[in-house]
């Protein structure tokens, strides 16, 4: 498969999000920032420094939603909380329902520190009404989170299990917990979902890329020039432009951190604006 190689130079790149426009909205989990890629290719800062971005959604009123030390609503350069939970380190990558909630996943314990003790954390949900939602715990390292575009399914990475965990939302409550093993092709990182139902998952360790059925059987292998593939979102006119975002660059090392973009034969679902 052919990379078109889109951006480079970064730490961690994380959070690709698609806007209508072609442009793709990006963050820097280490050294900071978000940041926007215009269809010509040029990049400007949209929110400077910010760290610990690992998931961003549009927001139906303009601006981004993002992750951090606290979930927040930025628009022109103002800055709202949405969702703030005593004891969470902070908030890893996000997603939205079709009615334009927000599923995040907390991290209690300091995930670069290779000394600290791992304490699960959660998949909090934020309301329309501003509340939080715990929907269920024991998330070791809470990654990549996504909804089934029928809003029946949430799909959650849990990096340091090795697995993508998985619960039927039945009246806004997440049951019948249940997991996809990805012990022999990576640990499990972003995530997105095709218009079939289909998961697609960055897997780190230099696998590339898995799409999942819906019933956890691996049917198509992207292998990328990273060993630290970290998410992946759909675009395009036709939404079938896959984006790629990694942490490092194995063809050319000096590149780092790397924003590569595809083509599939599968559309993404449709994205929903945040709307909390």
């Amino acid at each position: 498969m052919t990379f078109q190689l889109l951006a480079s130079g970064y730490g961690l790149v994380e959070g690709p999000t698609a806007a209508l426009d072609g442009s793709l909205f990006f963050s820097d989990v280490l050294f900071g920032g978000v940041y926007r890629l215009d269809p010509l290719g040029e990049i400007e800062t949209v929110v400077p420094k910010r760290r610990g971005v690992g998931g961003l959604a549009l927001h139906a009123d303009g601006g981004l939603v993002m992750s951090g030390r606290d979930i927040v609503h930025v628009r022109d350069g103002v800055t709202r909380t949405v969702c703030s939970v005593h004891g969470v380190a902070g908030w890893n990558d996000l997603c939205t329902d079709s009615t334009g909630r927000v599923y995040a996943g907390s991290l209690r314990f300091a995930v670069f520190d290779p000394g600290a003790e791992a304490v699960p954390g959660e998949l909090w949900r934020t309301e329309l009404t501003g509340e939080a939602t715990e929907l269920y715990g024991d998330v070791i390292h809470a990654n990549g989170v996504a909804v089934s575009p029928d809003d029946s399914t949430v799909y959650h990475s849990d990096t340091r299990a090795n697995a993508v965990i998985v619960h039927d939302l039945d009246n806004g409550r997440a049951t019948n917990r249940r997991t996809i093993d990805t012990t022999h092709y990576g640990q499990p990182d972003g995530m997105a979902i095709d218009e079939t139902g289909a998961l697609w998952v960055a897997l780190l360790g230099g696998f590339g890329v898995g799409r999942f059925t819906p019933d956890g059987r691996l049917d198509r292998r992207i292998e990328v020039p990273a060993t630290v593939v970290t998410s992946v979102c759909f675009g395009g006119d036709d939404g079938r432009d896959l984006y790629v975002t990694t942490a490092d660059n194995t063809e050319e090392p000096e590149r780092r951190g790397s924003i590569l973009r595809t083509r599939v034969p599968v559309a993404g679902a449709p994205v929903h604006p945040a709307r909390v």
